[in-house]
């Protein structure tokens, strides 16, 4: 994902990430950097690129779980709860190898890269074979989603994820006592009752056992993989699945290698209450205790937070990631972006479970989610909306140099066109407010990766039939036709 030599183009407009939009802009990209950026050049100079309609820096996807693709349509038959949702994804990430998930994240990577994802950070934990044991390689995995995202065309940041215990235990019935660990000060109470319970046979193989063998592990990924195109930063998959003790370790790995440190927080109210029961304390507020909140971390969903925890994420110069599609697919609920962003705390987007993949409904699911639960229109600007969908998830997953279309910085664009009927009546003074109110990722046509233009006039140039490459990826993970995906068409806590 790197030009070769000097490339010159043409924007019609072109917002470079901050101030308002530019009409007649000439980029002028050497290798896979932006060396110029001219204004008011009114038509395109001899021996340029056209990109026709509104060009914007490429768009970053900061979280998301690419195997759960898989589950688009399925998953949303009947009704059913985030928990029964769980249980269907179990099915999918069971029959995960080195050599089906890599098929399958190079389709969902090259369907976010024709949706105008330049960047996507992978939140990764299905790491062992189906019983827990190792593959040969131990990287393999994670080496499989690095080969995807080369043969896309996609920028990676791969969130290792340690996750080491099954769940809080449940207050009805006592678990088995967590595996013992040194710890130099216990924080739970031996003759307390049990935090945890072990990993179930569905998820043992996202364990590595324990903290420091995760520690061993992700610190070999990071080695193996980090590159020009990939960066390998850390994960707590959640408080349900990391111990209290843990979470200093994993903090202290991310901070050690000021890599990012990504963690799903209070996405659900069971994981609160469980939370407190157990720990007396919010997530927020035991991540806080433990130095997991600092300017490299990032809490995704942040659905159900009290005011305490809004102020601790702004006083760890945290991020919070919304992934309004899947929130809103899950019924996990609307979240607090209004006060987070008063509080200082910005803002990035996801698609998460990829109920769907486009960002644009991603950044103004923010804003309408605030209008529906408030009352009250314009809580953010398009510019705000587009930011944290491009130069705060660019931050948050550890590519200070790219989300913007500046001198020095990656040449990551996208340009979306303003032919379509969602469009047509785009105006010069309003062409953001268009994109971000009424664009789908059916109007990306030109997106460029590091001086590399990998869609053109919404073509993949590297993947070819990206629909059916999906479709039969998407077909070699999932169960066989006599055994249904999803047979939980009821709530069983309603």
């Amino acid at each position: 994902m790197t030009g070769a030599g000097t490339s010159t183009f043409w924007a019609e407009h072109l917002w470079t990430g901050v101030g308002d939009v530019r009409h007649g802009a000439v980029v002028e990209v050497v290798g896979d950097r932006i060396v110029s950026v001219v204004d008011d050049v009114a038509a395109p100079p001899t021996g340029s690129i056209e990109l026709r309609g509104v060009t914007l820096p490429g768009l970053v996807n900061a979280h998301s779980h690419a195997f759960h693709r898989a589950l688009r349509g399925r998953t949303q038959v009947g009704s059913g709860s985030f928990w029964t949702w769980r249980d269907v994804m179990y099915s999918v990430a069971g029959r995960l190898t080195p050599e089906n998930y890599e098929t399958l994240a190079t389709a969902v990577f090259t369907e976010m890269v024709l949706a105008g994802v330049t960047t996507v950070g992978e939140f990764h934990y299905v790491h062992h074979t189906a019983d827990g044991t190792p593959h040969d390689d131990p990287l393999a995995m994670s080496r499989a989603l690095a080969r995807a995202a080369a043969t896309a065309g996609i920028r990676l940041t791969l969130l290792d994820t340690c996750y080491l215990v099954g769940g809080f235990a449940p207050a009805s019935e006592p678990a088995a006592e967590p595996a013992a660990e040194a710890s130099a000060e216990p924080v739970v109470d031996p003759s307390a009752e049990p935090v945890h319970v072990p990993l179930s046979p569905a998820q043992i193989r996202f364990g590595d056992g324990t903290v420091a063998a995760w520690a061993e592990r992700a610190t070999a990924v990071r080695e193996a993989l980090s590159g020009p195109t990939v960066v390998v930063g850390a994960a707590v998959h959640s408080v349900r699945a990391v111990p209290e003790r843990d979470l200093a370790t994993v903090a202290g790995w991310a901070r050690g290698r000021d890599a990012p440190l990504h963690v799903h927080v209070s996405e659900q109210p069971a994981e609160n209450a469980d939370c407190a029961r157990l720990l007396g304390s919010t997530p927020v507020a035991l991540l806080r205790r433990h130095g997991v909140l600092d300017h490299r971390a990032t809490a995704v969903h942040a659905t159900h937070l009290t005011e305490d925890d809004v102020a601790d994420l702004a006083a760890g110069d945290a991020w919070a990631c919304f992934c309004v599609t899947t929130e809103r697919d899950l019924a996990d609920g609307v979240g607090p972006a209004g006060e987070l962003v008063e509080a200082g705390v910005p803002l990035t987007v996801g698609s998460d479970s990829h109920a769907v993949i486009d960002l644009f409904e991603e950044a103004r699911g923010i804003e309408t989610g605030q209008r529906l639960v408030s009352n009250r229109r314009g809580w953010f600007g398009a510019a705000r909306l587009m930011s944290a969908a491009t130069v705060e998830g660019a931050r948050s997953l550890g590519w200070d140099d790219a989300g913007l279309l500046e001198p020095g910085a990656l040449a990551d664009l996208v340009t979306v066109s303003l032919d379509s009927v969602r469009l047509a009546d785009a105006r010069p003074d309003s062409l953001l407010e268009s994109i971000v109110f009424g664009a789908t990722a059916a109007d990306v046509s030109t997106v460029m990766v590091g001086g590399e233009i990998v869609v053109r006039d919404g073509v993949h140039a590297r993947v070819a039939s990206p629909g059916a490459a999906l479709r039969s990826a998407i077909e070699a993970v999932l169960p066989p036709v006599d055994e249904p995906l999803s047979t939980l068409r009821e709530d069983p806590s309603a």
